[in-house]
């Protein structure tokens, strides 16, 4: 006798994803835990990060004329570079600043360029000013161009001794900058408070008036004996033997036992000169920490690193590094970003945890037990999955990403319960359990995806935004979109397999669930809820008038 099919049940010969699933529990399990295991495994490979990466669209071209006023540098200068600027492909303005002795030129590219034509961009300004070079006037000192001053510091340190000077910490934060440089993620490391040492040779204007002698004959001995110039070669059978000439400046003393002639004499330079070691005057940007003058060390993180990881990392080496310091000097900690960083995402992973505890108690209370424990089985296996692919796309933590998982927690679990609620009825109706756990496919996965993709194109313009605010929002596209793509997938998959084996025997009687037991209004409901009826008749005639 063959058994009669309840009404409305799916047609065989059409492809049904949901029965290939139950076809193929194995498998299903093996995928399962695959996800499970390696997206508990992408998350803790996430880079942890305060903000997404973006590209920082400006440039600093800065150019030094010693000995000239602002007007000159303005006129000379500063207008001739921005000039030569304005030809460039994707301007969008360019400011400046001159004052004496310095020009500062700030050069900014269209907001709407695409990131990956930034590095052109920058060559284009280096090429147009390396063009200009000879139209610049003589003397000057550059151009130099600054094209990474966006970069943010994860980690600053300070060097700081009693009594020694800039030099002696120079010395010590070469070394500690070549062993900060091999930890792993470190990008860049660079001095902040750095002084110029230079050499002063201070000569009365009296007495090389009493001696006839000019200044610049002074000036022009001294470049003459540190010149460095080729000599020749000595050629032998086997060999060709380069020829340096000796007598550079070894030391102070050096310059001091220089010889300059003034009206048929010999005269040493340290007998009508002053010759000392000291800095730049006025000196550049000071750093000091707790009123001591300090070299800070400030460190930047690479692309797609993990702050955190990276300040446990430094944390690590500079306790190394303060064993091998010379007596009187030590490394002080100024800012970590890795401790902010740190309380921030744990804020709001907190907040993650918390709306998916929320979710998982609504599910539970509404469902009842073993129906809102297949929805909530599904939750953290969206996540997982969720996590494996952020990592395999370099999709970070960050305030954003985090973000976007909050946002879309409420959305992803609207599929699994559709499908368990639609596997339910059919239960209640007196299919099977394979039929039954089937079904919701054919009735409900087209629907489902089109729901998820309607919502998942509202979050399009922040990915198709061309500028540094979509760029900077952009995650919030991507990992919406791929949460909710991943719970339709778990729920024409996963969840036919879940309710197949966890959802109760619903053609026994079952116990009255919360919302029938509350009173009032919502415990007279029928047992199948409102029923819309279309039959004629069903509706009473409205009176006229």
């Amino acid at each position: 006798m063959t058994p009669v099919m309840p009404p409305g049940a799916p047609a065989s010969g059409r492809f049904n994803l949901s029965e290939w699933a139950l076809h193929n529990r194995s498998l299903v399990r093996f995928l399962i835990a695959m996800c499970a295991i390696f997206g508990a495994i992408a998350y803790t490979k996430l880079g942890q990060s305060e903000d997404p990466p973006f590209t920082f669209k400006v440039m600093v071209v800065r150019t030094n004329w010693p000995g000239a006023s602002a007007r000159e540098v303005e006129q000379q200068l500063t207008d001739r570079i921005e000039r030569k600027l304005q030809e460039v492909p994707n301007v969008d303005w360019v400011r400046s600043y001159s004052k004496p002795g310095e020009s500062m030129v700030f050069f900014a590219i269209r907001d709407t360029a695409p990131a990956a034509s930034v590095p052109e961009a920058w060559y284009q300004v280096r090429k147009k000013i390396g063009d200009a070079r000879g139209s610049l006037p003589s003397g000057i000192q550059g151009p130099y161009f600054n094209d990474e001053f966006g970069d943010t510091y994860t980690n600053i340190y300070a060097i700081v001794g009693d009594g020694f000077a800039y030099r002696e910490l120079k010395t010590v934060g070469d070394k500690v900058r070549a062993e900060l440089l091999r930890v792993p993620a470190v990008a860049k490391v660079d001095f902040i408070g750095e002084q110029e040492e230079k050499v002063f040779v201070e000569v009365s204007n009296a007495k090389l008036a009493l001696l006839g002698i000019e200044p610049a004959q002074i000036y022009t001995t001294l470049a003459a004996q540190n010149v460095v110039a080729a000599s020749g070669t000595f050629d032998t059978p086997t060999d060709r033997i380069a020829l340096r000439p000796s007598g550079a400046y070894g030391s102070l003393d050096a310059i001091r036992d220089l010889s300059i002639r003034a009206g048929g004499r010999v005269l040493r330079l340290g007998d009508i000169a002053t010759v000392s070691r000291g800095y730049a005057d006025p000196p550049q940007q000071k750093m000091r920490v707790q009123g001591r003058e300090a070299l800070g060390i400030g460190i930047t993180m690479g692309a797609g690193g993990d702050v955190i990881h990276l300040g446990r990392d430094l944390d690590a080496e500079i306790a190394r590094l303060r064993t091998k310091l010379p007596v009187g000097i030590e490394i002080v900690q100024v800012a970590s970003m890795p401790a902010a960083v740190q309380r921030s995402v744990n804020q709001f992973v907190r907040s993650l945890a918390e709306a998916v505890l929320i979710v998982l108690a609504v599910s539970l209370v509404s469902l009842g037990l073993r129906t809102g424990l297949v929805v909530a089985v599904s939750i953290p296996l969206v996540l997982a999955t969720t996590f494996l692919l952020m990592w395999m796309l370099g999709i970070g933590l960050h305030k954003i990403s985090l973000g976007a998982l909050i946002l879309s927690l409420g959305l992803l679990v609207d599929d699994a319960i559709i499908a368990v609620e639609m596997m339910a009825i059919k239960l209640e109706q007196g299919y099977d359990r394979f039929r039954a756990a089937s079904f919701a496919y054919t009735s409900t996965a087209f629907p489902m995806l089109t729901g998820t993709l309607v919502t998942v194109a509202g979050f399009l313009p922040i990915a198709t935004a061309q500028s540094s605010t979509g760029e900077y929002t952009r995650s919030l596209f991507e990992v919406s979109a791929i949460a909710l793509v991943v719970s339709w997938f778990v729920a024409v998959i996963v969840i036919p397999y879940l309710g197949y084996r966890m959802l109760p025997d619903f053609s026994k009687p079952r116990p009255a669930s919360l919302a029938r037991r509350l009173p009032g209004p919502v415990a007279r409901l029928p047992p199948g809820g409102w029923q819309c009826k279309a039959a004629a008749g069903a509706f009473p005639a409205l009176p006229r008038g």
